[in-house]
């Protein structure tokens, strides 16, 4: 980040605090101690105005009264905030009130040159899910589910949660620390560590009936949940080399949980280690389906005797 942007930045991250201390702008800008206090000097020295606390625990605050001047976009900004619009449109994302009323500030605060301009660009430009007849930016289409936005304010709150769900013809509850929320393949996922059987589990947002803090539970630790994760993991029987065409296909998609690492500087040859669950047939059909999908260009250097049958059988039915 260049020193003028930076500068700016720290500005905008300050005005919002009412207090902040020099170990925050270093930890947030990821500067030295002499690089922060060189910044809020220079931003002292541009007009606003910051108090210093003393003491052992003092920091600065903005006096009352004060703001920053209105942000203004450049050209690039308004296509970049457009575009990325226009990308993740139907994509049943939470908040698409909110993102609808963010485009009608955003398009108050342009010019008609500029307007012209995303007309043009609403026109040509098509991304996967839109629908090419009706590509409005402002679409209140694809609604997620009506659970997504509680799970998101209660998460942020505490990501010690209680979550009841609807599986078939029952009701269950699972008393969980939250670890990612995935969206994936137009479905949202909760990627939680279930407190009471201590594993990692993943719940469908569609089942989500009902969600709360979990404040009878006691406190755990999150780098004490990644221990015992990690204690707990599985030993890799999955082993697959990707060329560049098998690297493509990965990226359009791929399973929770799996990872490539890339074994060149081009990023053309990759490596994929992973574990496939045996005793859960739905598991491993889904790995198998997944890596007929990758393509001829994998070499299969370890596999589940498993895995390894049912592509054989698959592979048999294509080509007798």
């Amino acid at each position: 980040m260049k020193k003028v942007e930076r500068i700016n930045t720290i500005m905008r991250y300050i005005n919002n605090r009412s207090h902040f201390t020099i170990s925050e702008i270093m930890e947030e800008f990821n500067i030295s101690r002499s690089t922060a206090i060189r910044d809020i000097r220079e931003i002292e020295a541009m007009g606003m105005p910051l108090v210093a606390e003393v003491g052992r625990d003092g920091g600065y605050f903005v006096m009352n009264n004060s703001v920053l001047p209105t942000v203004r976009f450049t050209d690039h900004e308004i296509k970049a905030l457009f575009i990325a619009f226009m990308a993740t449109r139907n994509q049943q994302l939470p908040y698409l009130k909110s993102r609808q009323s963010i485009a009608e500030k955003l398009l108050g605060l342009i010019s008609e040159n500029q307007q012209d301009n995303l007309v043009i660009l609403n026109q040509i430009l098509l991304f996967e899910g839109t629908n090419p007849f009706n590509p409005d930016l402002l679409e209140m289409s694809d609604l997620p589910h009506p659970m997504l936005e509680k799970l998101i304010q209660t998460l942020l709150v505490d990501r010690t949660l209680l979550i009841t769900l609807e599986e078939g013809a029952e009701t269950k509850s699972y008393h969980i620390f939250l670890l990612h929320l995935h969206h994936e393949n137009g479905q949202w996922l909760i990627e939680g560590f279930d407190l009471k059987e201590e594993k990692r589990r993943f719940f469908s947002v569609d089942n989500l009936i009902d969600v709360k803090t979990n404040s009878t539970k006691q406190r755990v630790k999150e780098k004490r949940i990644l221990e015992k994760l990690s204690e707990r993991e599985e030993v890799i029987n999955l082993v697959i080399e990707l060329g560049p065409k098998a690297i493509a296909q990965f990226k359009k998609y791929q399973p929770l949980k799996v990872s490539i690492s890339y074994t060149n500087p081009y990023q053309t040859t990759a490596i994929l280690k992973t574990f496939v669950n045996v005793h859960h047939s739905d598991e491993w059909n889904e790995i198998t389906n997944w890596i007929l999908f990758l393509g001829e260009d994998i070499t299969v250097r370890e596999v589940p005797q498993e895995v390894l049958k049912v592509l054989q059988e698959r592979y048999r039915l294509f080509c007798p």
